[in-house]
């Protein structure tokens, strides 16, 4: 009876390993970790199991932290190509705001976590240059299903529509298309129908589900300049 729209921590954490080696020739990287949380644990293993590069140092930090100048300094001299924050915005938004303003340049990646506005509000949008995250939409993208949804949203509710809004909107509609397709709210009738499910066309993409009840679909690795989404890549399950 357990059902997910969202693409697996494994998937993105892989997926990140591969851009940052591929996309970004990183061959060296730095690994903040958000170790109170099996996510952010999660996220790290899958990440190391990919990464073909060195881990040169992994430094933890835990949930409610705001102040990382310490595990900062203690990377700050090192040689590394690329930083991976496996965390939540909270936390991200003040690593990145602390680092940048110690004159950490290097790109940083990150996960679904890092997916909402508040996340430039705490660094401030000038230190929010060469950030990447993995997405589950974009709000720029051209679909009028997805535009649609960002304007009703909007309308709504008086702010944008993130990534965990369009999501929850995915899900609610998955359950509906199933009670369509079940012509019942029969409990065991709209499970069967919800796990039979092919190509479903949501703001977050279209996918299928697969044995385990997993969306198979694409993510999203989004760009940021200057706070602002300045580019994506699609990157496709194998």
């Amino acid at each position: 009876y357990i059902f997910r729209v969202c693409f697996q921590d494994s998937f993105q954490g892989e997926v990140l390993a591969n851009f940052a080696q591929n996309d970004l020739g990183a061959k060296k990287a730095i690994i903040l970790q958000d170790n109170s949380t099996d996510y952010a644990v999660g996220l790290t293993e899958a990440f190391e199991s990919v990464f073909d590069g060195e881990i040169v140092s992994k430094e933890n930090f835990s949930d409610g932290d705001t102040d990382f100048n310490a595990i900062l300094t203690n990377i700050r001299d090192k040689d590394f190509d690329v930083i991976f924050i496996p965390g939540y915005y909270e936390e991200a938004g003040l690593l990145i705001k602390q680092a940048r303003e110690m004159g950490i340049t290097q790109p940083i990646l990150g996960p679904d976590g890092f997916a909402n506005s508040t996340l430039v509000e705490l660094a401030g949008a000038d230190n929010v240059d060469d950030i990447y995250y993995a997405g589950h939409f974009t709000p720029n993208s051209e679909n009028p299903k997805v535009q649609d949804f960002l304007k009703a949203y909007e309308e709504k509710f008086g702010v944008e529509a993130d990534s965990f809004a369009a999501l929850a909107y995915d899900a609610a509609n998955l359950v509906l298309a199933a009670v369509e397709t079940a012509g019942t709210t029969d409990s065991k009738a709209v499970t069967e129908a919800i796990a039979k499910t092919t190509d479903f066309e949501g703001v977050t993409g279209t996918f299928s589900l697969d044995e385990n009840h997993n969306p198979v679909k694409s993510t999203f690795v989004i760009e940021l300049q200057d706070g602002e989404e300045a580019g994506n890549t699609v990157v496709s399950p194998k």
